[in-house]
């Protein structure tokens, strides 16, 4: 529904509040009590916090050597690949037969096929970093609002946390596995060294990423090389499960449970994608965007998950492998797999847990931004401060639950395809419907109502779809009203398609013996129907 006229101006003035409020940051920042917290900048470390980079900026940046635009697009693979071609990746795709009791051939066409399509969601995601100069969350305002966008941080933060703990922990099982040190001990040490590269900032974010990004492709190669020795199990693999009997339902929705996880795996990191592409020129083309984002997460992704398909899949029949699962969880899968090679084959596993850290370092850098979104007061605390916070919460989190990866990975990650989906559903609908056209954009002639007149002049004359200058200006964007009523409405879909420990939706439990996760193409659906015409009138109603 939307509001009447009284609690329109009622919002306004929230929204007037609002704005004074982010206009006093600039000053309270160079007061005694906090300016301390800048001077670090001289140390190199990245105080920058949410604050847009603006366009000549930008041009001035790329006129430098080091950081021309082919310059950035090797920075940036280099990242992508060294996140998504480690062990993060992989520990989901252990699963579907040791965990579904899916074979090969359904563990490979629900991995791979999942995992492709969830590409696609950073993948655009990120073409929004080089036309704004904003991070991933703060373009968000111009859907969810500056009240809204709050709720959508604090899911962001949950999800960044998450993937940590769930890295922490497979980091703790990798070095037990293969020293007998306690699993904490591991946790310990991914935790700290994440923390160090993510307190500098993104140029030191993306050395560290392009250095650890060889050895990791090295490392997964010769993974590859280690367990394909034991291929002739996937036979024996396949012929048990046909002795189980499972119904046809029953495989069905087992798949499509895993199917949750395997897009869950890639689609998650379009909450913060297009973070790594503001220092990109702001004429930078979207296609080319989208393409390296695409080619970055989706190649190594393919190469590391078919691996760890074929070794759960071994694992399943054979004993020795099964056994170390048992006990030490994935960690000690991956260990007992190079055990052949004795040092040799500690070496790589020592390889593929650093793989771990970039992985975390992405989560740290990106998830400190959404803290400054929750309030414009948190805005003024420098990045660095809620990294640390970042890494107490999740390091803590991670010694808790250190012992139930598989648990956490299977009741975690689906709830992360849910919320992600909604956002690119919104996103898109945004974009295509309310954004394309010079029409369009009259709709949002509050939004266009600018009175410093040189930037007013400069968004008129480069034709913005979206005015970025006013990311900061709640009284000249949207309420978000539209946005966070369709969010809400994809929830219930959500709920009626889960399937999990904790809630089993009507629709999910039809599906099989054990039930089928169809929730996120539910909430989708849910989003996608109710967001053009509640968008529609908040515009017509409100102009912004």
């Amino acid at each position: 529904m939307i509001p009447d006229s009284s609690s329109k101006n009622y919002i306004e003035e929230n929204e007037l509040q609002l704005d004074s409020s982010v206009a006093s940051n600039e000053k309270i920042k160079h007061s005694g009590w906090i300016s301390w917290m800048y001077k670090l900048d001289s140390f190199g470390i990245e105080t920058r916090g949410i604050e847009r980079v603006s366009p000549e900026e930008r041009e001035l940046l790329a006129q430098k050597k080091k950081h021309s635009k082919l310059r950035q697009f090797i920075n940036v693979l280099g990242l992508w690949v060294a996140a998504c071609g480690g062990l993060t990746s992989m520990s989901s795709f252990f699963l579907p037969t040791l965990l579904f009791n899916l074979n090969f051939r359904d563990s490979l066409v629900s991995g791979l096929v999942s995992m492709i399509i969830g590409c696609l969601v950073p993948a655009y995601c990120s073409t929004m970093g080089a036309k704004s100069g904003c991070r991933q969350m703060v373009t968000a305002k111009f859907l969810f609002g500056c009240w809204g966008v709050r709720i959508v941080a604090i899911i962001v933060i949950i999800s960044s946390l998450g993937w940590s703990v769930v890295n922490c922990v497979l980091g703790g099982q990798v070095l037990g596995a293969l020293s007998g040190v306690p699993l904490s001990v591991g946790v310990v040490i991914i935790s700290i060294v994440s923390l160090v590269v993510a307190v500098f900032g993104i140029k030191i974010v993306l050395k560290f990423q392009n250095i650890i990004a060889i050895p990791m492709i090295v490392a997964s190669i010769l993974f590859y090389v280690v367990v394909c020795k034991k291929y002739d199990y996937i036979k024996l693999t396949n012929e048990l499960l046909a002795q189980e009997k499972f119904s046809g339902e029953t495989i069905r929705g087992n798949w499509l449970s895993f199917f949750t996880i395997g897009y869950s795996v890639t689609a998650t990191w379009g909450a913060g994608a297009s973070d790594y592409y503001i220092l990109f020129p702001e004429n930078t083309p979207s296609w080319q965007v989208f393409s390296i984002t695409f080619i970055g997460i989706s190649v190594p992704t393919t190469f590391v998950a078919l691996i760890s398909i074929i070794c759960g899949t071994i694992a399943y029949s054979y004993k020795p492998w099964n056994d170390a699962y048992l006990e030490y969880g994935v960690g000690g899968l991956i260990n007992e797999s190079c055990k052949p090679w004795g040092n040799f084959g500690k070496l790589i596993v020592v390889l593929l847990y650093i793989s771990l850290v970039c992985n975390n370092i992405m989560n740290t850098y990106s998830s400190a931004f959404e803290f400054q979104l929750i309030d414009p007061k948190l805005a003024l605390i420098p990045r660095w401060c809620w990294a640390i916070l970042c890494t107490i919460i999740y390091l803590v989190v991670s010694l808790v639950g250190r012992e139930h990866l598989s648990t956490i990975l299977g009741n975690f990650l689906p709830m992360l395809a849910y919320w992600i989906s909604m956002y690119i559903t919104i996103l898109l609908q945004e974009n295509f419907i309310f954004r394309r056209t010079e029409s369009t954009r009259r709709l949002h002639y509050r939004e266009f109502e600018n009175k410093n007149s040189e930037e007013a002049e400069q968004t008129n004359k480069k034709h913005y779809l979206y005015n970025w200058n006013c990311w900061n200006q709640p009284h000249l964007i949207t309420f978000g009203i539209a946005a966070l009523i369709s969010f809400a409405i994809g929830i219930i879909g959500a709920a009626i398609g889960m399937n999990q420990v904790y809630w089993q939706g009507w629709v999910a439990r039809k599906i099989g013996d054990y039930g089928g996760d169809i929730g996120f193409w539910i909430c989708m659906g849910f989003t996608g129907i109710t967001y053009p015409f509640l968008r529609y009138a908040e515009l017509k109603y409100y102009g912004k």
